[in-house]
């Protein structure tokens, strides 16, 4: 069985010296109760991953990731960031197609297939990001669309995938920062389809990690991690608090 992977996305919070104590105050409060079964990822902005490292740094069972990157080894991309330099700081995985990604950035299905491709070759571990909008809910298109989006983020890549190398993140997107929280049937009902088209389509899409992301708390984690399909966790806001984000962490 893979570990369960509890990953944090701080998205755009904390500056350089508040992301490293956050980082202390987690690797303290759970280095030594981590369960075997788990693996602990943290994705703090671009200027504080240096910083959060060094707090890692020889700690077993503790890793760092990238928000984002761009696909292309160097240029002219004022603002941007490569696998490159995400790997140069201390990543080992990144985040490609968030729900803020997609939805505000204005982000397509193309440019992420592209970026989940360059980043696995280039040696990252890429998270690929989907989910479905509470329109597309209400208009019973949730395989529809995740099935799309799977499709298409993977679309550049080979069938043959170690399964250690890639992860995807169901996360509706009608339930990331709202409060709201899809219910056991429904984050069932998704991973079971997301399950469904990765076997389909990678060799090892029985063993790709799924998780959930979506209003996660200490609240409902046990809940959550303990249905069929689910292999971690995606928390955002729950995870800018050490206490908060180390009671999800040994849920």
């Amino acid at each position: 069985m893979p570990k369960k992977l509890m990953a944090a996305n701080w998205k755009m919070f904390k500056t350089w010296e508040e992301a490293r104590q956050t980082a202390r105050e987690l690797v303290v409060a759970v280095r030594n109760d981590l369960p075997d079964d788990r693996e602990v990822l943290l994705c703090p902005p671009f200027t504080a991953l240096r910083g959060v490292s060094e707090m890692l740094m020889q700690q077993e069972g503790f890793y760092l990731g990238g928000q984002d990157f761009y696909p292309a080894e160097q240029g002219a991309f004022t603002g941007e960031i490569n696998p490159d330099q995400l790997l140069d700081a201390g990543c080992s995985y990144a985040l490609v197609g968030h729900s803020e990604r997609r939805h505000v950035l204005g982000e397509k299905d193309d440019f992420l297939a592209s970026k989940v491709a360059f980043g696995l070759q280039k040696g990252l571990k890429v998270i690929l990001c989907i989910g479905e909008t509470l329109q597309e809910r209400k208009h019973g298109q949730v395989q529809e669309v995740l099935h799309a989006q799977l499709e298409h983020g993977l679309k550049h890549i080979s069938t043959g995938i170690s399964a250690e190398h890639l992860a995807v993140a169901y996360e509706p997107v009608w339930a990331i920062g709202t409060g709201e929280t899809a219910g056991p049937p429904e984050i069932q009902e998704a991973h079971d389809l997301v399950r469904e088209k990765l076997k389909g389509i990678l060799k090892q899409g029985e063993a790709i990690r799924i998780l959930y992301g979506g209003s996660v708390k200490p609240e409902n984690t046990a809940s959550i991690i303990s249905l069929d399909n689910v292999e971690g966790v995606l928390v955002g806001g729950a995870s800018l608090n050490a206490d908060k984000f180390s009671q999800i962490v040994l849920a």
